[in-house]
């Protein structure tokens, strides 16, 4: 990654350039070995730029010593591929409806096309990825998601293939990572029937995060982070904070999935949680190589 390559850096100075590695150098120390569970999704993931930026942030992450695994999104990819076959997405309660027709191309949205582009970019930057599904070494399993009618409890909305997890078993994850390669994760479950489940890919990486008792869940957003009424970046929160944050409905819409995953990882000892602004370069390692928060951190107390 050197400067040069990007003429806009060309005015740092070698001694300049060393003072920055040598500031990095405390937090390369305190997160050598550490699991870092990183959601990708947003703008992060469409524009080329960014997604360039990104690869060679998960590289870098995993040669210092870090073990990156990345869980990816990818809505409007799976809205695209549904308008090429004349299919509308429809949402219930922030829940995409998904039928059998619907889960064949979230399948092979997910787990093919997106998936692949990641593995892609990671390798072409340096570094051995590996995509995985939710089925491969009994990763995700999922049972159907219930969804209750929010202001009538006695009526249940059918989503179709949409799930709730059940289990994870990360014994897949812990042998790649161990063998230095990078897993790439799709979230999408399996059930007793070995039928397929689309899973929010926001709560696959808090679930992740858990299991693995990750030091660090980073979740990459289109946002700068979790905002006030006025706007304002807040950028630690605490359980507390944010449960009022929910009552008074600071934090709301697609938000709500995201925090809510978040704060169960922070609960359950994922150290601490990141919501971060993925439209920025090399978001993932000013936050963790560097003092300055670029998002906000959830800590559970």
């Amino acid at each position: 990654m050197s400067t040069f390559a990007d003429p806009s850096l060309a005015h740092i100075t070698p001694r300049d350039q060393a003072e920055i590695l040598a500031q990095a150098l405390p937090y390369i120390r305190k997160y050598h070995g550490k699991t870092l569970v990183i959601k990708y999704g947003g703008n992060a993931m469409t524009d080329p730029a960014l997604q360039q930026d990104f690869a060679e942030d998960i590289v870098l992450l995993k040669l210092v010593g870090m073990n990156p695994i990345v869980v990816h999104g990818g809505g409007p990819q799976i809205d695209d591929a549904l308008a090429k076959i004349g299919k509308k997405g429809t949402f219930i309660q922030g829940m995409r409806v998904t039928d059998e027709e619907t889960m064949e191309v979230v399948e092979w949205v997910l787990a093919g096309e997106v998936q692949q582009d990641i593995v892609g970019l990671i390798n072409a930057a340096g570094g051995k990825a590996v995509g995985l599904t939710g089925r491969d070494g009994g990763l995700i399993r999922a049972r159907q998601m219930k969804m209750m009618d929010k202001d009538n409890p006695a009526i249940e909305h059918d989503i179709g293939s949409v799930g709730e997890i059940t289990a994870i078993d990360p014994s897949v994850v812990k042998a790649l990572q161990d063998d230095q390669f990078i897993p790439v994760i799709s979230p999408i479950g399996f059930g007793e029937k070995n039928e397929s489940y689309n899973i929010n890919a926001d709560l696959v990486a808090a679930k992740l995060a858990t299991v693995l008792k990750a030091e660090k869940l980073l979740m990459l957003t289109n946002t700068p982070g979790v905002l006030d009424k006025a706007g304002k970046l807040l950028t630690n929160l605490t359980a507390r904070e944010i449960d009022d944050l929910f009552a008074d409905g600071t934090i709301s819409g697609g938000m709500l999935p995201k925090i809510s995953g978040a704060l169960d990882a922070a609960r359950s000892g994922v150290n601490a949680v990141h919501i971060i602004d993925g439209r920025v370069p090399h978001a993932m390692l000013l936050e963790i190589l560097t003092e300055q928060a670029y998002g906000t951190m959830i800590r559970s107390h």
